[in-house]
């Protein structure tokens, strides 16, 4: 059923976003008092629940503390259906976020493989609305350059899978920042790179065409640290395929490798590095950040390497969150697409601390300690009391599922989501008014 859309106007300077349906698509969104137009930072934690969160408070401050994600003042229950589907898949999600519109779960930029165009009504992704009006735009990602949490935004493809054609896509599109993994789709096959082969068999050298179009190239947190300060587009190619180690706990320890690689810098340096980048073009700007582990990770039930990538992905918050107090007219906004694996913290009592937890919990579900399967439970930092409890993770799966994500947001018309629920398809909607200082699809300012 497709419903007409109802704009009105509340009172003086008051743009009304509240609950109505167009060509199938619904908003929750609410009232803005006088929006503002500014810049925007959508960070997304793949795959992160309030579940995740939790653990993530709990190692990083405690119980009863704080971390960089519950200062997010304004929050939504997000509602992440698709078009045939109840969960988001990775791919499907993003094309939503980018684009405004439900499509089915195998869709990277497209409605599987049809052309599509966005709520605005534009043939583009709202980064390449931002790129043809001139904004600066850029993208960040833990993990290879392919991910679509961030890929999405700059390229489309009727096959996820088709790596080498989405890189091209991304480095070629005019993004003025590009930080990720991924070198094996950027040169050509048998050729050595800082970290590996490339893979690519049409035979491009992507790095090298990039800094012909007047890239800089780094390849590890010492090279990004070190960029001139008046930069204006950096590629960054920090990896062969992800910055980390997606395995579990236990396949790790045989290999003797680590969760995250030493020399390639986190989302949060990455974040920091795009920022400075951006700010230099004088002009508003998007910027896309992943952190990519905390969905990969889960999904393999490493709940190490889930603890890790949600501290990284906090820090990343930090960062955002220091910009916007020194640049108000900015928008900071969170959200994941689905669920991963469904974490859960499970409690034990203080005497069991030094014992290893066993291999499942009372109705089969597995249980994840410190170091894997039938170790020793994580140790929450001191809540109120001055206790340091300790908890286990269980896990309902490997597969993404719709649990309790939020979305959260702070600064320039963040208050659209106090109502307390959000579309998936919200996320390009506020997004775009605070670009574009309209809502997209009407003309409405």
């Amino acid at each position: 059923m497709k419903y007409e859309t109802v704009i009105r106007i509340v009172g003086i300077g008051v743009l009304w976003l509240g609950s109505f349906a167009c060509s199938g698509e619904t908003t929750h969104l609410v009232p803005v008092s006088e929006p503002r137009t500014g810049n925007v930072i959508f960070i997304h934690p793949d795959g992160t629940s309030a579940s995740h969160w939790t653990a993530a408070r709990m190692m990083i401050a405690g119980p009863d503390g704080m971390i960089n994600w519950d200062r997010l003042p304004v929050l939504a229950v997000y509602r992440g259906h698709m078009k045939t589907s109840l969960a988001a898949t990775s791919h499907g999600g993003a094309t939503t976020h980018a684009f405004g519109v439900k499509v089915h779960p195998d869709s990277f930029g497209m409605d599987r493989d049809q052309q599509l165009t966005a709520l605005s009504g534009k043939p583009m992704s709202i980064m390449r609305e931002a790129l043809a009006a001139g904004l600066a735009v850029g993208v960040v990602n833990s993990g290879d350059i392919e991910e679509p949490g961030t890929g999405v935004f700059l390229a489309s493809t009727k096959n996820r899978n088709n790596g080498q054609e989405i890189a091209e896509q991304v480095v070629l599109s005019g993004a003025h920042v590009i930080l990720s993994g991924g070198e094996r789709w950027l040169l050509p096959k048998g050729v050595k790179g800082r970290h590996g082969e490339g893979e690519r068999t049409d035979g491009k050298d992507l790095i090298a065409e990039a800094r012909a179009l007047g890239y800089a190239v780094v390849h590890n947190r010492v090279e990004l640290a070190a960029l001139p300060s008046d930069t204006r587009r950096v590629l960054g190619v920090f990896a062969h395929h992800h910055t980390f180690h997606a395995h579990p706990e236990e396949d790790l320890r045989a290999q003797g490798l680590p969760l995250y690689l030493a020399d390639a810098p986190s989302v949060g340096e990455m974040t920091a590095a795009a920022l400075a980048v951006l700010s230099l073009h004088d002009k508003r700007f998007l910027l896309v950040a992943e952190e990519e582990g905390t969905d990969n990770f889960c999904n393999v039930n490493n709940a190490a390497g889930a603890m890790e990538a949600l501290r990284r992905a906090d820090a990343a918050y930090g960062v955002a969150r220091d910009y916007l107090q020194r640049h108000p007219a900015t928008l900071l906004i969170t959200a994941a697409d689905s669920d991963a694996s469904g974490l859960e913290v499970i409690a034990f009592p203080p005497d069991r601390a030094a014992a290893p937890l066993p291999r499942t919990t009372s109705n089969g579900a597995p249980l994840d300690g410190r170091d894997g399967t039938e170790t020793l439970p994580f140790v929450a930092e001191p809540d109120q009391f001055g206790n340091r409890l300790p908890f286990g993770i269980a896990w309902t799966g490997f597969e993404d599922g719709a649990g309790g994500i939020l979305a959260r947001a702070e600064g320039a018309n963040a208050e659209a989501l106090r109502g307390g629920s959000c579309d998936n398809s919200d996320i390009y909607r506020l997004m775009y008014l605070t670009l574009f200082g309209r809502l997209a699809g009407t003309g409405m300012r």
